[in-house]
């Protein structure tokens, strides 16, 4: 059962009690003392004392007006605001299970999320996605989990573990679990209105829940389209200008940590207008599992939102009461009778330091740490998904006829652009130049030959080495960075091997693995020991690539073949350009 199954607001009993409680008649089960309160309705920080009944807020009155509880918590004069609601992510980026994601992000003041499955979609179909729900099953983190819109994310441009159309969507949609539909990625589709994207929206608007989208680099008139077709949120954010026009559009903004050099200049778009937005919120979307230790997902992102110049209570605002809006939870996100008891409670806004945290009426963390040890589940499933045999150097490389070759090129990891270069030919084999380096994509899903396709990458400074991933959105294909055949193999194999996830060869050694076996996305393993594997294999990376922020950062590898993004993306069919639809090879004609 979910949190809100095992702790139903809406009983009869449960309300009797709390309007009795309320009055005086009855005693609270908690009451939380000597506190502030954060009114996300008016913008006051004022001191109250807040009585519960079960799982429902039954009072919020004046400090010291009551003691009658069966338990009272001092709250030392800390900040009691509402529980942080992500409205965009992928569990599936931390690389954890959600038992274990819950484990690290409850401490931190998150208590629901809006989670997109499509990375456990895009490799095991709805198999992958009942295994999410399954997963969630008895945890007090809220999960809503949003039906997958793009499976794949570019239709004709990549193949995925399967394939989702609107009956598919119309039969996710019915489960009770499910909140909406997930980012509509598919703008090309959605704009042409093809038949495909179109009743996948369709199914969407039906169900009368939530269409989120995904409106990467559009504007104008085909922004205006987006919106017009149903969808109505947008975290894809490039620039403060881009957020105010998608505001404008009437678009729920979903402002996302995972792109932080973008956050000053988002701060400064926001606070040029009148008013801050009740149509802004905030998600994490992507936080790999060494930041999400370290740093925090929500918590970390407000932080950053206020070192940037926004009033902490407009972040939290964001966060709580806004979110709650968008995503139609009139029981959450507000301090006030009627509500679910979720909080978490915070020595200042300056440092935001989280002391307890609650849901529904119960402490469930304090400073830092689980209160109790979350219930064991059964070994996860999914782990049969690398449905391919071992490679070998030679698949690796780029067959030509000699002296020279003309090369397409994917010029520049963000924003990118179609190049072309010069190579040499040395035994019917290209050769790049050292400026340039390999991007193999192999399907592993076992609806292809897992043939490797060759694609350059321009732009990603000069490599020494290899890196393998199965973390590469959308489809999650084997894909291979880095120069020397050799050392792609190596790192390929690894990875086929240990079913799926991450690894580093260089001088033909295998420097550095991170074994993913569930969908080859997600470790069982404890965050601490995932967190540290990860930061093992991102040193052994900064070893074999020259990295160069913002742009050329160890992140761009994961989106490198997101052939739904405009400019061309290497991908198991080819070279694919989002905005046109094309594939074309790498060798020029």
């Amino acid at each position: 059962m979910s949190i809100d199954q095992r702790f139903p607001l809406n009983d009869r009993a449960l309300r009797d009690r709390a309007v009795r409680a309320a009055q005086g008649l009855l005693p609270f089960d908690l009451l939380l003392v000597n506190g502030l309160i954060a009114d996300m309705a008016t913008g006051e920080i004022r001191e109250a004392d807040v009585g519960c009944v079960g799982p429902l807020i039954a009072s919020v009155h004046p400090r010291g007006s009551r003691d009658d509880a069966a338990t009272v918590i001092d709250l030392g004069g800390r900040i009691l605001l509402p529980g942080l609601i992500d409205t965009h992510m992928h569990v599936e980026s931390s690389m954890l299970t959600p038992r274990r994601y819950a484990e690290t992000v409850l401490p931190q003041g998150t208590t629901t999320v809006c989670w997109d499955p499509h990375e456990l979609g895009n490799v095991a179909g709805i198999a992958g996605l009942r295994w999410a729900v399954d997963a969630l099953r008895d945890l007090p983190l809220r999960a809503l989990v949003l039906a997958p819109s793009c499976v794949p994310s570019a239709p004709g441009l990549e193949r995925a573990g399967a394939a989702f159309g609107s009956e598919e969507l119309e039969e996710i949609l019915s489960w009770p679990e499910v909140a909406g539909v997930a980012e509509v990625m598919d703008m090309r589709g959605v704009l042409a209105r093809s038949p495909l994207m179109a009743g996948i929206v369709q199914a969407g608007l039906d169900s009368g829940k939530l269409v989120c989208g995904h409106a990467r680099s559009l504007t104008g008139g085909a922004l205006q389209g987006f919106a017009a077709a149903g969808i109505s949120s947008d975290h894809e954010i490039t620039s403060g200008d881009d957020l105010l026009e998608k505001l404008r559009a009437g678009f729920a903004i979903e402002l996302r940590g995972s792109h932080d050099y973008l956050l000053p200049e988002a701060v400064a778009a926001l606070a040029s207008l009148p008013r801050w937005p009740q149509t802004l919120t905030l998600c994490t979307d992507d936080v790999f599992p060494d930041d999400l230790v370290a740093r925090g997902g929500m918590i970390d992102l407000i932080r950053r939102l206020v070192r940037y110049g926004m009033p902490a209570l407009e972040a939290f605002r964001a966060a709580t009461l806004n979110a709650a809006q968008r995503i139609g939870r009139a029981d959450l996100g507000l301090i006030a009778p009627g509500r679910r008891a979720d909080f978490l409670a915070v020595g200042s806004l300056d440092a935001l330091e989280v002391a307890e945290v609650f849901v529904s009426g119960a402490l469930v963390a304090q400073d830092g740490a689980l209160v109790a040890p979350l219930p064991e589940a059964d070994p996860p499933g999914l782990r049969d998904t690398m449905r391919l045999g071992l490679l070998s150097p030679t698949d690796f490389v780029l067959r030509a006829p000699g002296p020279t070759a003309r090369l397409r090129t994917v010029s520049q990891p963000r924003f990118t652009r179609w190049g072309e270069i010069e190579a040499a030919v040395v035994d019917g084999a290209v050769v790049l130049p050292e400026e340039a380096c390999w991007m193999a994509v192999v399907h592993r899903h076992g609806l292809a030959e897992p043939v490797p396709v060759m694609g350059v990458l321009e732009g990603w400074g000069r490599w020494r080495g290899a890196l393998a991933t199965t973390v590469a959105h959308d489809s999650h294909n084997l894909c291979v960075f880095g120069r020397g055949e050799k050392d792609m193999a190596l790192a390929a194999n690894a990875l086929i091997a240990a079913g799926g996830g991450m690894a580093v060869a260089s001088g033909g050694v295998v420097r550095a693995l991170l074994p993913l076996p569930v969908a080859g996305l997600i470790s069982d393993a404890p965050a601490a020991e995932v967190a540290a594997q990860f930061s093992a294999l991102r040193a052994a990376t900064d070893g074999i690539a020259e990295w160069l922020p913002p742009y050329r950062v160890f992140k761009a590898v994961v989106g490198a073949s997101l052939a739904c993004n405009a400019g061309p993306h290497v991908t198991d069919l080819g070279v694919a350009d989002g905005s046109t639809g094309e594939v074309r090879a790498t060798l020029v004609d």
